[in-house]
């Protein structure tokens, strides 16, 4: 059995986060990845490898030319550990906009 990197290491990166938010827009290149930054190819394609491994994104060939793009998928974990406490939070905002209007009411 193949062991899968953990993908909370794979977005704790600034620049593969980068590149999850420029494949977000569209398939991209390794080159054109590699464009957006000040880092080698090399040090880009690592990144590509690392999401590629975590399946955020995915590999697709298209003539000569490979192109990524993101994994919806491959989001949902990270999705669903964040869920609960955005909820949290929601419900913590909308107790904190309840309490203002109240004493906005009281003025």
């Amino acid at each position: 059995m193949k062991l899968r990197r953990d993908v909370f290491q794979a977005i704790a990166d600034p620049s593969r986060r980068m590149i999850i938010s420029l494949l977000s827009a569209q398939a991209m290149t390794p080159t054109a990845i590699a464009e957006n930054f000040n880092s080698s190819r090399q040090t880009i394609s690592k990144h590509i490898q690392i999401l590629t491994e975590c399946e955020i994104v995915k590999q697709e060939q298209k003539g000569r030319e490979i192109y990524y793009r993101l994994n919806p998928n491959g989001m949902k974990e990270i999705a669903d550990f964040i869920e609960p406490f955005r909820q949290m939070w929601d419900n913590r905002f909308d107790k904190l906009e309840n309490l203002m209007k109240k004493h906005q009411s009281k003025k």
